[in-house]
């Protein structure tokens, strides 16, 4: 490492933050690039799971709730994809490698929604998990990606309380819609608890030396426990893990180990509906071509 690029280092762990227009070590704007694109991938994709339930969901107003969350999401991804555009990757190159599948999205979102259940668990629990990381975002060393961080933690914040709204009705309801509840539950426990994936020391991490996220991916994972299975307990639900328990001395949670091969499989294109949603996306890219034409060829 040159001297320019330790002074950089020990700039942004200092707490510096850094500008488009400022200089920065190539390895650092690499990371971000990746780190920052896969996160607007996975606002991207994350409204499929959702979007083939709005026009199942039981009410009006749960049709409009999930209608706004959709258009949130999308529009998370636009910001998030701008702020890529700013570092040297245009957003078009971004969305392409999305769909040829060269770039990752998140976990969660390459898996199927079942039941209206799944819909109130994703909105509760994987947002939950989701603005966990995303609040820690807000002290990134890269100052436009903090920035927009603030309206998204905003508006992800009211996702939560739509999906925990779903949940109590649910919850409150028939033992057909609790059963439908806890099976969600069930079917979505393994992929949360690799959310935040496997556990790396916080000196192995570039991620965290360059300040880009603040905390390791076991806090974030401790940090949602701490804040969700008391919930979930209080609900009368049950968490299927026999061996989740709050080790009280030593303030920190036990459970059994997440399957990180399962992890590694599904986030490298090999999840239950990876290969339908990046279809959908490459047709619905292949359908809207003209537009982008057409807008371009004015704009010029």
């Amino acid at each position: 490492m040159s001297a320019q690029e330790q002074a950089f280092l020990e700039y942004v762990q200092g707490g510096g933050q850094v500008e488009t227009s400022d200089w920065m070590p190539a390895e650092y704007r690499a990371r971000l690039i990746k780190f920052i694109e896969m996160h607007g991938n996975s606002e991207l994709m994350g409204v499929l799971p959702e979007r083939e339930w709005i026009l199942r969901a039981p009410t009006l107003q749960r049709k409009l709730a999930l209608t706004a969350k959709v258009q949130d999401e999308v529009g998370h991804a636009q910001l998030i994809y701008r702020v890529v555009e700013d570092l040297g990757k245009p957003r078009a190159a971004c969305l392409q490698d999305l769909i040829d599948g060269k770039s990752k999205f998140h976990n969660v979102f390459h898996y199927p929604t079942k039941s209206w259940g799944d819909v109130g668990v994703i909105a509760w629990l994987v947002d939950a998990a989701a603005i966990i990381s995303q609040k820690a975002l807000l002290k990134c060393s890269y100052a436009p990606y903090a920035r927009i961080m603030k309206k998204i933690c905003w508006e992800e914040s009211f996702h939560i309380l739509h999906g925990r709204d779903v949940i109590l009705t649910m919850m409150n309801g028939t033992d057909e819609q609790r059963t439908l509840v806890q099976e969600a539950l069930d079917r979505w426990w393994g992929p949360l608890m690799q959310f935040h994936g496997n556990p790396i020391a916080q000196g192995d991490d570039p991620s965290f030396s360059w300040r880009i996220k603040s905390q390791s991916n076991d806090e974030a994972r401790q940090q949602f426990l701490d804040g969700y299975v008391p919930q979930i307990w209080e609900l009368g639900l049950t968490v299927p893990d026999p061996k989740l328990r709050k080790d009280e001395e030593a303030d920190r949670w036990e459970y059994s180990e997440p399957d990180w091969a399962e992890l590694k499989h599904v986030v490298t294109g090999n999840g239950p509906r990876t290969k339908g949603r990046l279809q959908l996306r490459r047709t619905s890219r292949a359908e809207t071509d003209w537009v982008r034409r057409a807008l371009l060829a004015e704009a010029a």
